[in-house]
């Protein structure tokens, strides 16, 4: 008996220095990934004699299955230790049993996860499934998670006390007031507890809302005063306003100026001159001269007070020079040059373009400038300086719209619009592992629920640990763009993601790769290459198209009432089905791409394969696109599109075709 303890604490030490070693072991091993093959998982997980491994293993098996009964069989066993996976292991557990009708079995596994990680993001989901009946449970998971998804539904849910369902909206306008339903939950409490509401209340209900651009419902939530709006509060109530009518516009620009005026030093108050910066109205231009002098000479006013006056060209070069990273220089400088362009001022235009070294404009930036310099060069006989410039804007930004024209100049090649064109292999096809990257989020935690396959394990962590901050910078911007595309909502992600490369600088080139594969996914394949195949069409066109329609979004809709893939209205669908498309064939993303393809074929046959004017025709309509007709479609087709009326289709010219080009070169930029 006096050998017993020595004994336990021999085969305890052993016990963790086997634990030990099977971490040092498993660190040496290959790492698995949604790219390791099934039966390779089915064998480790089975097999291998490290148990983390296995469980690791067991993970990406689970994530795989569709079944929850097998996925319960894959997870059996694997939530021991004190290790997070093991809480993820009893969250996946408890939803597939629920899934199959063992609530008992749920609960339990549900309770286990509270008490063995309460900390845990998982243990949200556990306090939200305790939580139905316990509203003490509920309150718990707000506080310990207020920016998880499960706190956020909670939040939504909560009632139907009048206090539950008020603390539950404060909730959601505080934490999250972009959540599906919040804002109908704002409006409704403010609504009906409009007597019991205190002051400040009443200023975060309305802070959400005008976070939502829901101006009026923000004004009516707050009364007569804005009491209890704060600074962030007050930028986002001018921000919506300036959506508005003339008279809400004015409202704007007074409660921007008071905002400046009274934290001039706030970051709030340089948004607010940048956004009065922007308007065109004569009070904004008031409201500028009355700034703080700080704001009075910055680089947002003066960039306006230079295009209101039609300055001399010194006075743009002198602001340009001064501050050739602000935004309003850029904004700018493109301004000036394509009036100049459109002139034909080529020297004025050179000029301008180089008043910022190309080296220190984002990529995109980078790219238009570039072939413009090498457009100019070429204006002016200087031919093999401009092959120059081009042969490097390709190295360096194959892709996108510049990247086709530039190679369209060199003779290098030009968009295929054949049915036979396809998709390069390499595309971004999600699902299938052999694409998978790692997230490298520089966040240890982060990137093993994303080499396991737990996508959304991974999204909830995030936001859990993000809480009410934005992302900022581009790799935040490139973190949760790539993580929204794992759980689905490229809606998002393609925002997010188009931020983050207007953020980057010219010594982020590994960022840029990245950001070109996720910018260029490939969604939907059966549907799309179905349609191309129907309609005559490359798969490329269809998917640049849709890319910038929807972002490849079945269910959204346009204000004016264009819906799915491809934004078809319901009369243009109904003329080419021969008869009404019901809503939801609309959003069939088969239906919908097969209808669209159809539309496009048919500019494309009027245009006699012209796809400026083709794409053109399908965002302004051909009749408007006839009107624009004009030799510079031949001679210089790229001042033709700088030349189109309407903004909006002389961006999405440019978008989409420099999509299609991306698509169908699957090159990505050179270092």
């Amino acid at each position: 008996m006096a050998r017993l303890p020595l004994l336990l604490s021999l085969s305890c030490l052993g016990t963790a220095l086997a634990l030990v070693g099977g971490r040092a072991l498993l660190a040496r091993q290959p790492a698995l990934t949604p790219a390791t093959a099934t039966d390779r998982l089915e064998w480790l997980q089975r097999w291998d004699a490290d148990p983390w491994r296995r469980r690791e293993a067991s993970l990406l098996l689970a994530a795989r299955s569709k079944e929850p009964q097998e996925q319960r069989q894959w997870l059996r066993g694997q939530g021991w230790g004190p290790d997070p996976l093991a809480a993820l292991v009893l969250k996946q557990d408890a939803l597939a049993a629920a899934a199959i009708g063992r609530p008992d079995t749920s609960l339990v596994l549900w309770r286990q996860l509270q008490r063995r990680f309460p900390g845990d993001p998982a243990s949200a989901d556990a306090l939200y499934a305790l939580g139905g009946d316990d509203p003490a449970k509920r309150r718990q998971l707000l506080q310990r998670f207020p920016a998880h998804p499960a706190a956020l539904a909670a939040a939504l849910a909560a009632g139907p006390e009048a206090a539950e369902r008020r603390r539950g909206a404060l909730h959601l306008a505080h934490w999250g007031a972009r959540w599906p339903g919040a804002e109908a939950r704002l409006r409704q409490v403010c609504k009906d507890d409009a007597s019991v509401l205190e002051a400040r209340q009443r200023a975060q209900l309305a802070e959400g809302l005008a976070e939502l651009g829901d101006a009026q419902g923000a004004l009516r939530c707050l009364g007569p005063t804005l009491t209890g709006l704060g600074t962030s509060g007050r930028l986002s109530l001018g921000r919506a306003l300036l959506a508005g009518d003339t008279r809400q516009q004015g409202e704007a620009e007074r409660l921007l100026l008071d905002l400046v005026r009274s934290v001039p030093t706030a970051p709030e108050a340089e948004a607010a001159v940048r956004l009065l910066a922007q308007q065109g109205s004569p009070a904004a231009a008031a409201a500028l001269a009355r700034l703080p002098p700080r704001w009075r000479e910055s680089a947002p006013v003066l960039a306006r007070r230079i295009l209101e006056a039609k300055a001399t060209d010194a006075a743009a070069l002198d602001l340009l020079r001064r501050w050739p990273l602000d935004p309003a220089s850029r904004t700018l400088q493109w301004d000036l040059v394509r009036e100049r362009l459109l002139a034909g001022r080529w020297q004025a235009a050179m000029a301008l373009l180089e008043a910022i070294p190309t080296d220190q404009l984002p990529p995109p930036l980078a790219a238009r400038q570039s072939f413009w310099i090498g457009f100019v060069q070429q204006k002016l006989g200087q031919d093999s300086a401009a092959r120059s410039t081009w042969e490097v804007l390709l190295r360096r930004h194959p892709g996108g719209y510049y990247g086709w024209r530039a190679a369209v100049r060199l003779g290098q090649g030009d968009l295929q619009l054949n049915a036979a064109s396809q998709v390069p292999a390499g595309a971004n096809r999600p699902g299938d592992g052999s694409d998978w990257r790692p997230l490298a989020s520089g966040n240890g935690t982060l990137d093993r629920l994303w080499r396991l396959d737990q996508r959304t394990e991974a999204w909830e962590t995030w936001r859990h640990r993000r809480g009410r901050r934005a992302p900022s910078g581009s790799r935040e911007l490139l973190l949760e763009g790539r993580l929204r595309q794992g759980v689905g909502d490229d809606w998002t992600a393609f925002g997010l993601l188009e931020q983050a490369s207007l953020k980057l600088d010219g010594n982020q080139c590994a960022l840029e790769r990245e950001l070109e594969r996720n910018l260029h996914p490939l969604r939907f394949e059966a549907a799309f290459r179905a349609a191309a195949t129907q309609a005559g069409l490359p798969m490329a066109l269809l998917l640049g198209v849709a890319k910038q329609e929807s972002r490849f979004t079945p269910a959204v809709r346009s204000p004016v009432g264009a819906t799915g893939l491809m934004q078809l209205m319901p009369a243009t669908a109904a003329e080419l089905a021969g008869g009404p498309v019901p809503e939801q064939g609309l959003e069939d993303p088969a239906e919908n791409a097969g209808l669209g393809a159809r539309y496009l074929a048919q500019m494309l046959r009027q245009w006699n394969g012209d796809p400026l004017l083709a794409v053109a025709s399908y965002n302004a309509g051909p009749g408007a696109v006839g009107g624009w007709l004009g030799p510079q479609l031949r001679s210089d087709p790229e001042l033709w599109v700088e030349a189109i009326p309407y903004p909006e289709t002389r961006l999405y010219v440019k978008k989409v075709l420099g999509n299609v080009w991306s698509y169908q070169q699957g090159s990505e930029p050179g270092c």
